[in-house]
């Protein structure tokens, strides 16, 4: 054998030993949490069941790194750098527009997956559902349109209705959109919308002030983490004032909340996984479209009703896809 070609053979046997030799890359997923621990358990385990299966296992060929808010969602920025400075791979971040935007503000180079977004169009996130255009992809909550189906969902359960107050927080970016889809559900069926402001914990004694001045008769609340956190003061005010209530998650009504109509929760963190996986594969965000929910339940809670004294009109009960007894 000539003596060149024994030296290419030896050096090319040389260097494949010494990559098959190195390290495979484990992907490093950042979870940027606007709620509290505690909120989303079951969500974050059907987002690492998705995970599974499409074949990660966290700790063995996948990592996670999680930073929780717990509510103090002044803290979302810092932890949204913090995850841009491990160099992740992709950030996932839920709890809504304020768990976004710090991350769409710490980076325009790593892929972002929201977890759900009432209308991610007209909060500037992405171009189109179709074709989001730039870092962010994921899914969204359904539309604005969602808060006048619960008006109207109160009102055939309770007729007397005609104040409802609106838990929200004035400063997230996308209220004034929800304020203004309410407002034409809430005319044709003879409501007036009361605001009630909740910007931080601290607020609560003062908003539950203001929904008694005003007068209130039944309750709705907005998708905001620091309501989603505080959900049991809520439900407590509204027990005690024997006030119905129609929340945005399941969750406030197996807690005790009268009402709820939303998508799934667990749902949208397990499809989560499926956007990191493409993502992980090589698909830019920009071409993957958002993913709208197109199933959506409708929970009734028969003993916070005989709490408050209420009657739930058995057409309503029929519409229910799940009733607590």
């Amino acid at each position: 054998m000539p003596l060149r070609l024994l030296i290419v053979l030896i050096v090319f046997a040389l260097s494949t030993s010494a990559e098959a030799q190195q390290p495979k890359k484990i992907p490093r997923i950042g979870f940027l949490l606007a709620p509290a621990r505690s909120t989303v358990s079951e969500p974050l385990d059907a987002f690492r069941q998705g995970l599974r299966e499409l074949g990660y296992v966290e700790g063995q060929n996948i990592v996670i790194e999680y930073r929780y808010a717990e509510g103090n969602l002044d803290r979302l920025p810092e932890f949204a750098a913090e995850l841009v400075r491990l160099n992740v791979d992709v950030i996932v971040a839920a709890g809504g527009l304020r768990a976004i935007w710090p991350a769409k503000n710490a980076t325009s180079a790593i892929p972002i997956v929201m977890t759900g977004i009432s209308d991610p169009v007209g909060a500037g996130l992405v171009a189109s559902l179709a074709r989001p255009g730039g870092n962010i992809t994921g899914l969204s909550l359904g539309g604005n349109e969602l808060y006048g189906k619960r008006l109207e969902l109160l009102k055939e359960a309770v007729p007397r209705v005609s104040r409802v107050g609106f838990f929200l927080d004035t400063t997230s970016p996308a209220i004034s959109l929800i304020l203004n889809e309410m407002q034409t559900p809430a005319r044709a069926l003879g409501l007036q919308i009361q605001s009630i402001e909740v910007q931080s914990p601290n607020d609560f004694a003062s908003a539950f002030q203001a929904a008694a001045k005003k007068r209130v008769q039944a309750l709705t609340v907005a998708t905001h983490p620091v309501l989603t956190a505080n959900r049991n003061r809520i439900l407590e005010f509204a027990a005690k004032n024997r006030l119905p209530g129609i929340y945005p998650f399941k969750e406030y009504v197996e807690d005790g909340g009268l009402m709820s109509y939303a998508s799934n929760l667990s749902d949208r963190y397990r499809r989560a996984a499926y956007y990191v996986d493409k993502i992980l594969k090589g698909a830019k965000p920009a071409d993957l479209p958002v993913e709208q929910p197109t199933k959506f339940e409708f929970i009734v809670n028969l003993k916070a009703a005989k709490q408050i004294g209420l009657t739930i009109p058995q057409s309503v009960l029929y519409r229910a896809d799940k009733v607590i007894k």
